[in-house]
């Protein structure tokens, strides 16, 4: 009998001591990987297209404390690019944003802190039983494959959406066509796609190429082009363009952080919030925020593995302390990783340096930031959500037989036409097992 493929065998092989990983990751992170200042810099805005436009809607929605979800966040980031060593983001939990800025009656803000307690701890006790464990080992390869590939396509999808459409993300409505001209128009966001692509090619590196087209001058120009941080000049043009769009939001910016206070959840927004919100989010957390995060994360940063106990547990630790003080539900996410990894991000520090920036925001200016990022030209976003969500989808590349692309393309394809990655996980699990059930020798060999 054929030896099984190396890419259908299950995905984790033997469980570490993650604690014990900590040391290491925090110290010798920047050891391992050729890397500089410049280009963490430019990773650590590589998940802004996802981040934004959910923290914008919820704090226009639901009246979210901007300034306390900023500084929760850059805490969480801080710690979690220290614990992993890797650029771990820390991105909105969808599915509950979702159903908080979509569904009538809209979820109040305890509502939300619920769904986000609820689905956390259900994410830590799966990570502290060793249950996501046992999940990782077992879940074959192509299923998780699917479930990346959809993902990715459905941010690179709505990336276009925002680079072709206005978009009113208070309302979480499309409107019409976006105009050529103007400081937030195609022209501006198809300039922006046009600069990444030039600086950042297909996401290759090339410190370690002997040749480019043997060419040694092609070869030192292309190095010097992947140095530039593209995506942070891309994100500070944004910004700039904020005020200039609207000057009048620097009288409305106020110094100072948030006044924290603890949400009073009661038992009628638990159950409200976890029926709702916490049901759809869970599955979507098990499967984008820890198992398949995890997974690009092996596949990214091979000698930097993070445990799934680990991740698990940590978006469980961070929202059971974040929520209660009204901080945005979040969680990690392989979309993230990716966007962080395509700019440049390849040790903790990208995340720590994020975490710095959201920090002294969150400290400077409070809830009043979000004067500033409703201006923010959308088709910026678009820009770099396009190259986080195709970064996420081209993981799917080492599917080698036509078996595992079939099982892969089936997932990925009910996950994007169900609108639910956990209906595409169930699909694709049943298929690998029909598949594998063709396989099984029912008799003993009879020779012809």
């Amino acid at each position: 009998m054929d030896e099984e493929s190396p890419t259908t065998t299950p995905l984790l092989h033997h469980r570490r001591q993650w604690w014990r990983q900590i040391p290491s990751n925090a110290t010798s992170s920047l050891c391992l990987h050729k890397t500089t200042l410049w280009s963490e810099l430019g990773g650590s805005v590589g998940d802004l297209g996802t981040y934004i436009p959910i923290v914008l809607a919820l704090t226009l929605v639901s009246n979210l404390d901007l300034g306390t979800t900023l500084i929760f966040t850059a805490l969480y980031n801080i710690a979690t690019g220290l614990l992993f060593g890797i650029p771990m983001p820390v991105q909105p939990m969808k599915s509950i944003a979702a159903v908080a800025i979509s569904e009538s009656p809209l979820l109040t803000l305890s509502q939300i802190a619920a769904a986000g307690i609820c689905t956390a701890s259900v994410l830590l006790f799966l990570g502290a039983t060793g249950l996501m464990s046992f999940l990782y080992r077992f879940i074959p390869l192509p299923v998780v494959r699917g479930v990346q590939l959809s993902q990715g396509l459905s941010f690179a999808f709505t990336a276009i959406k925002y680079v072709r459409y206005n978009q009113d993300f208070a309302g979480n409505k499309q409107g019409g066509s976006r105009s050529w001209l103007g400081l937030d128009g195609l022209i501006v966001a198809l300039s922006s796609i046009v600069f990444l692509i030039i600086t950042t090619g297909s996401g290759e590196t090339y410190q370690n190429r002997e040749t480019v087209a043997g060419k040694r001058r092609v070869r030192r120009r292309l190095q010097i082009l992947s140095s530039i941080p593209a995506a942070l000049i891309v994100f500070l043009i944004g910004i700039i363009l904020c005020f200039v769009i609207d000057p009048t939001i620097i009288n409305d910016l106020q110094l100072g952080p948030s006044k924290f206070h603890v949400l009073k959840i009661t038992w009628d927004d638990m159950k409200t919030g976890f029926l709702r919100a916490a049901v759809p989010q869970i599955p979507l957390s098990v499967l984008n925020s820890v198992i398949a995060v995890c997974k690009l994360s092996d596949d990214l940063f091979p000698e930097h593995e993070a445990s799934v106990t680990a991740v698990s547990m940590s978006v469980g630790l961070m929202n059971l302390v974040g929520c209660w003080f009204g901080a945005m539900p979040v969680c990690h996410g392989a979309g993230g990783l990716a966007g962080q990894y395509r700019f440049g991000g390849r040790t903790g520090a990208s995340v720590v340096l994020l975490g710095a920036g959201k920090l002294v925001l969150g400290l400077l200016f409070g809830n009043s930031f979000v004067r500033i990022l409703n201006q923010f030209p959308v088709g910026i976003l678009g820009a770099l959500l396009l190259f986080a969500g195709i970064e996420l989808a081209m993981a799917s590349k080492d599917m080698h037989t036509k078996e595992e692309s079939f099982v892969m393309l089936v997932c990925a394809a009910i996950s994007l036409t169900g609108s639910s990655a956990a209906l595409g996980f169930v699909c694709g699990i049943v298929l690998f097992l029909l598949l594998k059930l063709r396989e099984v020798e029912c008799g003993p060999d009879v020779d012809e």
